[in-house]
């Protein structure tokens, strides 16, 4: 059984992972209105998976015996100055929710809800991945801002996802 701590803290997990997908939904929108389907492609899957994410999350909390209270989430930013700008914000994204995971960690170490942590580290490993994929994906397009037929090469690397 989830404390009510926890489970609220839970609940607010499952509402950052919503976010989350719906930020990189909007990314999406942005490269597609850009003509860059393959970052766009990229950014499809992104919004997928933290869906995922968020839906781990909601079935643990059924299998623990709490309640899952979906929250209101707010509209993510639509427009970004470049490509860089977009996955910059990315990148800083994942660390915002890393940074939440390991705080959601220490709540369960605090709680001694050893299932709970157990189940959060599936989620850490998971982050260290996040955030090294947007970190190569930024540094990709650094190297490249001088020579767009590497950002198209780039862009299609991105759509083979």
């Amino acid at each position: 059984m989830l404390s009510e701590k926890l489970e609220k803290a839970l609940n607010e997990q499952i509402k950052k992972e919503i976010n989350s997908a719906y930020l990189y939904l909007s990314m999406a929108t942005y490269f597609d209105s850009e003509g860059l389907k393959g970052f766009a492609n990229w950014m499809k899957k992104q919004a997928n998976e933290e869906l995922g994410h968020a839906m781990k999350l909601y079935d643990y909390v059924y299998e623990r015996g709490g309640e899952v209270e979906l929250q209101a989430i707010e509209k993510p930013k639509c427009k970004w100055d470049s490509p860089l700008a977009a996955f910059e914000d990315a990148k800083n994204h994942e660390k915002f929710i890393t940074d939440s995971i390991h705080k959601l960690f220490e709540l369960a170490m605090e709680e001694k809800d050893y299932a709970t942590m157990s189940m959060l580290e599936w989620f850490i490993d998971e982050q260290v991945e996040e955030e090294a994929q947007t970190e190569e994906i930024v540094s990709k397009i650094k190297a490249l801002l001088s020579t767009p037929n590497g950002m198209y090469l780039l862009d299609k690397e991105l759509g083979q996802r």
